[in-house]
C-alpha cells in the first residue's frame, strides 16, 4: 500500500512540475521572521498576511522594536491580516519569551539542532501549532517538513493520499513519510498552487485538471 502511494506521488509530482514548474529549495527568511510571518498567515489569505507582514517590517525596523512597542500599536500595524489584537499579543509574548530566555532575539541557534528538538522548542509558544512549526522547519531551516494548510489537506484527501477524516496534524505525518525528502519543498508549493488554481474548495476545475486520471474524486464529480 505504502509503495503504491509513493509511486502515485512521484507521478503526481511530475505532472505538477510540468504545470507549475520545478521549485528550487531556498531559504525564505531567518527563523524568527518566518515564525512571525506564519503567525500572521493564520486564518487569513496570503494577500492579507503578506500586507500585514510588510506593514510590520516597514514600521518597525527590528523585532526588538516590535517587542518594546505597545500591543495596540502592533495590532494597528497588522490590521489587514485579521485577528490583529490576538496576533499582536501573541507575537509580543513570543518575542518577550525568547528575549527573556536568550537575552537577544537571534534564533539562528536552531540551525544546529535536531529536527525533533526544534519542534519541541517551537511548540512551547502559545499559538504555534504544527503548521507553523513545519513552515519554520521547511522555509527557514531547510528541513523536510510538510506544512499542511487548507489547500494541501483538501487536495491530499481528494487524491486519496490521506484518509478523508484525517486532520492536518495526522496528514502532515502521513505525507512526510510518503514524500521523498528532497521533493517535499516543491510538492508542498505546487500542491498549494494547484489548490488555489484548480482544486478549489467549491467549483473545482476537474475538467481541466492535469491530475484527473489520478483523482477518483474528480472522476466521480464529472460523472455526475
Amino acid at each position: 500500500m505504502k509503495k503504491d502511494l509513493q509511486k502515485r506521488i512521484r507521478s503526481l509530482l511530475l505532472k505538477l512540475e510540468r504545470s507549475y514548474g520545478k521549485k528550487r529549495w531556498r531559504v525564505h527568511a531567518d527563523p524568527l521572521s518566518e515564525l512571525i510571518a506564519t503567525i500572521l498567515s493564520q486564518n487569513t489569505s496570503d494577500h492579507n498576511s503578506h500586507r500585514a507582514y510588510f506593514n510590520l517590517r516597514s514600521k518597525f525596523k527590528t523585532w526588538d522594536q516590535v517587542r518594546k512597542a505597545r500591543v495596540r500599536s502592533v495590532a494597528d500595524t497588522i490590521r489587514s491580516g485579521g485577528l490583529a489584537d490576538v496576533k499582536a499579543q501573541r507575537i509580543k509574548d513570543i518575542l518577550n519569551q525568547i528575549y527573556e530566555e536568550n537575552h537577544n532575539l537571534d534564533m539562528n541557534f536552531l540551525k544546529k539542532w535536531r529536527t525533533e528538538r526544534i519542534k519541541a522548542y517551537l511548540r512551547r509558544f502559545k499559538g504555534v501549532g504544527e503548521k507553523t512549526v513545519a513552515c519554520v522547519l521547511l522555509f527557514s531551516l531547510r528541513r523536510p517538513a510538510m506544512p499542511v494548510d487548507t489547500h494541501v489537506l483538501r487536495v491530499s484527501k481528494r487524491l486519496g493520499l490521506v484518509p478523508q477524516k484525517t486532520d492536518s496534524k495526522a496528514a502532515e505525518a502521513i505525507l512526510e513519510e510518503l514524500i521523498p525528502q528532497n521533493l517535499i519543498y516543491q510538492f508542498h508549493l505546487n500542491l498549494i498552487q494547484h489548490g488555489r488554481n484548480m482544486c478549489k474548495a467549491t467549483n473545482p476545475r476537474c475538467e481541466s485538471c492535469v491530475l484527473l486520471q489520478n483523482c477518483n474524486y474528480g472522476k466521480k464529480l464529472l460523472a455526475g
